[in-house]
Formats: structure tokens, sequence, C-alpha cells
């Protein structure tokens, strides 16, 4: 069961992000505001949820939120700053496009960069515990999602309507056929029988 606030004097809002371990494309990140008494009987941590269940929690989060605002940050950046600051990077947008400022912070994880003026909690599996993370996990990954499945209309070989990017047999198949794109990370361990490195934040996704 989904607490609905991790205290009941400032405004919160949840804070999360989807795509770290994805071999191509953004890093996305949310920053929802609900009310104390939203609820909804489907809402847990996206990754628990079904694709049709995340679908109808993104039209019902953006039609009851206070506030939402989501924002991505590309692989050009994530290959220069590396994938985990590149996640705080979209965090901080998605915070900053919010139209109400919140008073609090509420972050999955357990590591966050201060958004200036702003005190946060980092709440490690948060997304699992407070509906307002919850919330901004769904926006997240269906935003992402959607994202993934329009690249892959122009690079159908790696099967992004399906894998969304992460490490599928398909997805390494293409890469091995074709080559990588401009989509691709390239700080990342794309095959595994190449040299690159993998970022070990990534592996936290």
């Amino acid at each position: 069961m989904l607490s609905s606030y991790f205290q009941d004097r400032f405004t919160e809002a949840g804070c999360d992000e989807a795509g770290r371990g994805c071999l191509a494309g953004p890093v996305c990140a949310a920053a929802v505001i609900l009310r104390r008494d939203f609820g909804h009987e489907l809402l847990n941590d996206s990754k628990q949820m079904t694709p049709e269940d995340r679908e109808t929690l993104r039209v019902v989060i953006e039609q009851q939120a206070i506030a939402y605002a989501v924002a991505f940050v590309d692989n050009k950046t994530i290959d220069r700053i590396n994938i985990l600051q590149a996640s705080f990077r979209a965090m901080h947008l998605a915070i900053r496009k919010l139209s109400l400022r919140p008073q609090l912070l509420l972050v999955d994880g357990n590591r966050f960069i201060p958004f200036r003026g702003i005190p946060h909690e980092c709440i490690i599996q948060g997304d699992a515990q407070y509906a307002s993370i919850a919330a901004a996990s769904v926006l997240a990954k269906t935003y992402r999602d959607a994202y993934m499945v329009r690249l892959h209309q122009k690079y159908p070989v790696y099967c992004w309507n399906e894998n969304k990017g992460y490490p599928t047999e398909k997805h390494r198949s293409g890469l091995r056929e074709f080559g990588s794109t401009s989509y691709h990370r390239l700080s990342f361990r794309l095959l595994p029988e190449d040299g690159t490195v993998t970022d070990p934040q990534a592996l936290e996704d």
C-alpha cells in the first residue's frame, strides 16, 4: 500500500527517472505533485505494472496531479557526463518545469544532487512506497517508452518498440549486424564482446 505523503507540512514533489540501464536513447525523469487524497488502485512502482496499466495511469496522473513535468537528457550528454549525472540533470530539469514550486522533494534512490532552495529526501525503492514517486515513475517510463517507439520507426532493426533500448538479444543482434546509431550510448558496453566498460551507475537502474 502506497503512502499518500512523506510528511503533512510541506508541498511534496515525487521524482523518478527511467532508462538508466539502456544502451540507446535518452534518460527521462518526471516530477509530480499530487493531492494528499490522491489514490488509484493501479498505482505502483511502474516496473511492476503492465504497459496497459501504465498508460491508464499516465492519463489519470496528467488529469489529476496538481502539477507534473517530464524532461529528457540525450545520449550524447550521457556519454559526456555519465548516466548518474545525466539522471540527476533530468530530474532537475523536470523540477524546474513544474508550474508550482514544491517545498520538499522525494527522490527515488539513495543519491541526489541538491536542487537549489528545496530540501530533499532520498528514498530507496521509493516508487514502491510513496504515491508521488510512483506517479513520477509512471510518467518517466511511459514518456520514454513512447519516444523509443517513435525511434523504432526509423531504426526497426533494433526492435526498440519491444525493448525500449535495453540490452536484449534482439537489440544486440541488430548491433552485431548493423552497428550503432547516433542514438546509442557509446560510453556503454554495447556488446558483451567489445572492450568498452559499461558505466557502473547504469547497473542501478
